[in-house]
């Protein structure tokens, strides 16, 4: 019986210290930058070359314009955003950029909000929209329920799940509107990613998976599973720090951690997909992660098909 409750503390110490969220260190929190520290340029454009080139049929990229795509979202994306800009890169040859925040939820990226935030002005989903025109926007949160980011005022899963849901979707409605709105006549198609099992309260990531599927198809927008790829196959919402290899996986044998099994999660962080050890600064996953393939590989795949 005392499993849930030091699986909570473990994960509510992840949260709040090894994500990168500076409330650990007992003292107001300083913007941190999408490369993992203050002062970091805001957000970072990576255009390289594709890192595989035959990913895509030499035909099938002449007749498909190479789209923009920005990424934005938690300590998810941070961890993510390298991976995900190289499959995004080696599929459909993007032109990619992200600015993701460790600690981060919907309301953060709502122009209005900047003396209650912890994203700068000038990475806020719209201003990123205006500049670099975009043909996607990828969105990816867990879903801030502890109350830390001062723009959700202290509402939290745990004490007020009927305000903290309809303020999510009031939050989800406003930035899908502020995105449009910055994009004009060339409005980015949002992506919503939908997220992976919660040990802790795997009821809420369903509820905010589905409010994202409402709001999409509201809006005539998408979503990327992700969160399926790092689920068992007999339960969506089940969580697991193992499963078995993808033929992918199989084919690429260094993502295969134990014989016919690959690891999702470290022993320690039972939220966070990085096989390397967290740390106090925010960073990309410098390690091969299996979980964090899989989700980058469905979103690219997701982009890739709504070019077609």
């Amino acid at each position: 019986m005392r499993k849930p409750w030091i699986v909570g503390a473990l994960l509510a110490g992840l949260l709040l210290g090894a994500c990168g969220d500076p409330a650990s260190e007992g003292r107001a929190p300083a913007p941190v930058g999408p490369g993992g520290g203050s002062g970091t340029p805001s957000a970072t454009v990576e255009r390289r070359a594709a890192a595989s080139p035959a990913a895509t049929p030499p035909k099938a990229r002449a007749k498909v314009k190479a789209p923009t795509v920005l990424y934005l979202g938690d300590s998810l994306a941070m961890e993510s955003r390298k991976v995900l800009g190289a499959e995004l890169r080696a599929r459909v040859r993007a032109r990619y950029t992200s600015a993701p925040y460790s600690g981060t939820t919907l309301c953060d990226y709502l122009e209005g909000t900047a003396d209650r935030s912890l994203v700068p002005a000038k990475d806020k989903a719209a201003a990123l929209v205006r500049s670099l025109r975009p043909d996607f926007v990828v969105l990816q949160f867990w879903g801030n329920s502890w109350g830390y980011t001062p723009c959700m005022e202290g509402i939290t899963y745990d004490k007020a799940r009927g305000r903290y849901f309809s303020r999510y979707a009031a939050d989800a409605d406003r930035l899908t509107d502020q995105i449009a709105a910055a994009g004009g006549s060339r409005r980015p198609r949002i992506v919503w990613v939908l997220q992976g099992p919660d040990p802790v309260t795997p009821d809420r990531v369903r509820k905010v998976n589905a409010l994202y599927e409402r709001q999409a198809h509201a809006s005539h927008d998408v979503v990327a599973d992700a969160g399926r790829a790092v689920s068992p196959a007999s339960g969506r919402y089940t969580w697991a720090q193992y499963l078995p290899c993808t033929a992918y996986e199989r084919e690429h044998p260094a993502y295969c951690t134990r014989p016919g099994r690959t690891a999702l999660h470290r022993d320690d962080d039972p939220l966070h997909f990085c096989l390397a050890p967290t740390t106090s600064e925010p960073r990309p996953c410098p390690v091969r992660s299996p979980g964090i393939t899989r989700i980058a590989r469905e979103i690219s795949r997701v982009v890739a098909g709504r070019l077609r």
